[in-house]
């Protein structure tokens, strides 16, 4: 390999750093990825870079499986076929917290895409969602969670906590996982489980997100591309092993505030940089 290839690779294990540890915290995965890529692109096709900076999700993807391996499959053989009832009630609930962004996935995602995937919607999102950490944070100081387990999400709930998905969906640095858990809180779910549905939500959402982009984008990878692809999905897998353990350590004994602030002096650092540009 050339040194500007080696450049170019190290490009890409950066933004699967960036994957792994955003796509988790509710910061904005594609919010930093978008800003990421403005400062430090891959010479690549732009049809290439939206397909990929999706795709690699799929790392992040396996990484929920790995970890809730026992909570998402409702079968175990040990001791012969076995059904675990509470996880198979659990996919139904999944099912239908996906529907509003498998919609607008479907529907309207490449004739709102040109229009918000830019720096300027990335900035007041961090912003606009990091406001809304706090006070909501403020607002449960003392309240005590109306649900405090998975099985007791009702379907409306989730339901609910698919709109607050969608909205991630349409406009980046929202943050899919932090649009779900702001929901969720205000919906009375606590901290742990807003943060565990999440993830069990990312699994079909994601999934199908990465996929629907590549088939749009076809197979006609040049064999530098694949091996980018391969590359950045595994780190964002490696990365986000360490990144769930993290959050669900943390959040077992502090609040999202500090989430909020992280977004609200990021989101107006980028909108001073860009505008001295």
């Amino acid at each position: 390999m050339t040194s500007l290839d080696w450049l170019e690779l190290l490009k890409v294990i950066f933004l699967g750093i960036v994957q792994g540890i955003t796509e988790w915290l509710p910061i904005s995965s594609t919010g930093h990825m978008i800003l990421v890529d403005e400062f430090l692109s891959l010479h690549a096709s732009a049809a290439f870079m939206e397909m990929f900076l999706v795709v690699i999700q799929f790392g992040s993807i396996l990484a929920v499986v790995v970890i809730y391996w026992s909570k998402l499959v409702p079968f175990t053989f040990k001791g012969g076929l076995t059904v675990k009832k509470d996880v198979l009630s659990m996919w139904p609930k999944i099912v239908v917290g996906c529907i509003p962004a498998g919609i607008y996935a479907v529907t309207l995602d490449d004739k709102l895409n040109p229009i918000f995937y830019n720096y300027g919607t990335v900035a007041v999102m961090l912003v606009l969602v990091g406001i809304l950490f706090i006070i909501i944070e403020n607002n449960n100081k003392g309240r005590i969670a109306s649900v405090t387990d998975i099985g007791g999400l009702t379907y409306r709930i989730v339901f609910l906590i698919g709109i607050f998905q969608l909205i991630a969906a349409i406009f980046p640095g929202t943050s899919r996982s932090g649009a779900t858990i702001v929901g969720a809180l205000v919906l009375g779910v606590s901290r742990t489980i807003a943060a565990e549905f999440t993830f069990f939500l990312a699994v079909p959402t994601m999934l199908g997100a990465s996929l629907l982009k590549l088939m749009k984008f076809g197979f006609n990878f040049s064999s530098e591309e694949l091996v980018w692809l391969i590359v950045g999905m595994a780190v964002a897998f490696v990365v986000s092993l360490v990144i769930i353990r993290f959050l669900m350590n943390y959040i077992r004994k502090h609040d999202f505030k500090v989430f909020g602030w992280y977004r609200i002096i990021l989101g107006l650092l980028v909108l001073v940089i860009f505008w001295l540009r």
